[in-house]
Protein backbone atom coordinates (compact mmCIF):
# COMPACT_ATOMS: atom_id res chain seq x y z
CA UNK A 1 0.00 0.00 0.00
CA UNK A 2 1.32 3.46 -0.92
CA UNK A 3 2.06 6.08 1.72
CA UNK A 4 0.17 9.36 1.73
CA UNK A 5 3.31 11.47 2.32
CA UNK A 6 2.60 15.21 2.43
CA UNK A 7 -1.12 14.80 1.72
CA UNK A 8 -3.36 15.84 4.65
CA UNK A 9 -7.13 15.82 5.14
CA UNK A 10 -8.77 19.26 5.50
CA UNK A 11 -12.32 20.47 6.22
CA UNK A 12 -13.90 23.22 4.12
CA UNK A 13 -16.69 25.29 5.72
CA UNK A 14 -19.09 27.75 4.05
CA UNK A 15 -18.39 31.44 4.75
CA UNK A 16 -21.85 32.80 3.82
CA UNK A 17 -23.85 30.34 5.91
CA UNK A 18 -22.86 31.90 9.27
CA UNK A 19 -24.33 35.29 8.31
CA UNK A 20 -27.60 33.82 6.96
CA UNK A 21 -28.84 32.68 10.39
CA UNK A 22 -30.21 29.40 9.00
CA UNK A 23 -29.70 26.19 11.01
CA UNK A 24 -27.10 23.62 9.92
CA UNK A 25 -23.70 24.00 8.28
CA UNK A 26 -22.24 23.16 4.88
CA UNK A 27 -18.91 21.32 5.22
CA UNK A 28 -16.81 19.29 2.80
CA UNK A 29 -13.81 17.04 3.48
CA UNK A 30 -10.95 16.98 0.97
CA UNK A 31 -7.19 16.47 0.83
CA UNK A 32 -4.35 18.80 -0.09
CA UNK A 33 -0.60 18.53 -0.53
CA UNK A 34 0.90 20.46 2.39
CA UNK A 35 4.28 20.82 0.60
CA UNK A 36 2.82 22.57 -2.47
CA UNK A 37 -0.09 24.42 -0.79
CA UNK A 38 1.00 25.84 2.55
CA UNK A 39 -1.74 28.49 2.76
CA UNK A 40 -5.38 27.69 3.55
CA UNK A 41 -7.59 26.40 0.76
CA UNK A 42 -10.51 28.42 -0.59
CA UNK A 43 -12.88 26.78 -3.08
CA UNK A 44 -16.33 27.39 -4.52
CA UNK A 45 -18.64 24.52 -3.56
CA UNK A 46 -22.42 23.96 -3.55
CA UNK A 47 -24.24 24.77 -0.31
CA UNK A 48 -27.41 22.60 -0.15
CA UNK A 49 -29.03 24.73 2.58
CA UNK A 50 -28.68 28.03 0.66
CA UNK A 51 -29.12 26.18 -2.68
CA UNK A 52 -26.28 28.02 -4.42
CA UNK A 53 -22.53 27.89 -4.99
CA UNK A 54 -20.62 29.71 -2.24
CA UNK A 55 -17.02 30.16 -1.09
CA UNK A 56 -15.82 27.49 1.35
CA UNK A 57 -12.63 28.07 3.37
CA UNK A 58 -10.38 25.63 5.19
CA UNK A 59 -10.84 25.45 8.96
CA UNK A 60 -8.49 23.97 11.56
Amino acid sequence: MAKKGNRVQVILECTEHKESGLPGMSRYITTKNKKNTTERLEMKKFNPVLRKVTVHKEIK
